[in-house]
């Protein structure tokens, strides 16, 4: 089997995943211990000035970042996501979106701010370097990094046992779609961009979420303006990139 091909179909399953679940997506709050520790987090860091928001999805997050940016660029690879998300902030925001896969979408600017909520998880662990290599691209100097996550998984979900990162989840209306789900323990993952360079604290909750604040002390490798792709190669040119 062709690795590459592999990789390309998961990741091709799961963009079809979030694009069916887009009606639904707000219903499926995780109603668990800790929920509401990182958005009481995330007021506490106060992302101020330009913010990118990757992966934003039905903009769950977008809201409160506005309350204390100057603008946002909120990125997913969804139209339907992004359709949700527009609608959900005020005429006249300060907010951009911008439909792009974002393991083929270069940032045509650098920002104070770089926010991922419930993202780095489904970033494929072959992808994880190269993927911090782009964060540090759109990162203006001194800028800051804020991340939630979670590494809850069910055992039904579990269809290529505990130790995968591919996983099995439905829609509402039952159809499958396989998915990748890193589960994250935090520790291991503060220690995982410690090793790239990175000086982010991860803190987790009293459940299965965690969050990241933290930055990319200046002078740190692969800081530079390009970044790599998951075969090691510098790219300099995003991929398709239109704004909403």
């Amino acid at each position: 089997m062709n690795t590459g091909s592999a990789h390309e179909r998961l990741l091709s399953e799961q963009r079809a995943y979030y694009s069916a679940l887009a009606p639904d997506y707000l219903d499926q709050f995780l109603d668990l211990p800790g929920c509401a520790e990182p958005a009481e987090a995330l007021d506490a860091f106060r992302p101020a000035g330009s913010v990118l928001e990757l992966a934003c999805g039905p903009g769950t997050w977008t809201p409160q970042l506005l309350r204390h940016a100057g603008d946002v660029t909120a990125v997913d690879a969804s139209p339907e996501m992004l359709a949700i998300a527009a609608s959900r902030v005020a005429d006249g925001s300060r907010v951009r979106f911008v439909e792009a896969d974002l393991f083929a979408w270069e940032p045509d600017r650098r920002y104070d701010v770089v926010f991922m909520g419930c993202w780095l998880s489904h970033v494929p662990a072959e992808r994880f370097e190269s993927f911090w290599s782009l964060v540090a691209t759109a990162l203006a100097p001194r800028g800051r990094v804020f991340f939630v996550d979670d590494h809850y998984r069910t055992p039904e979900e579990l269809v290529e046992g505990p130790a995968s990162s591919t996983i099995q989840r439905r829609t509402p209306d039952g159809a499958a779609y396989r998915i990748v789900k890193v589960p994250y323990e935090p520790t291991e993952l503060e220690g995982r961009l410690r090793e790239l360079g990175w000086d982010i604290t991860v803190t987790p909750t009293a459940g299965p979420f965690f969050w990241g604040a933290g930055s990319r002390p200046e002078g740190s490798p692969g800081s530079g303006t390009g970044f790599l792709d998951h075969r090691g190669r510098t790219r300099v040119n995003g991929g398709r990139r239109r704004a909403w």
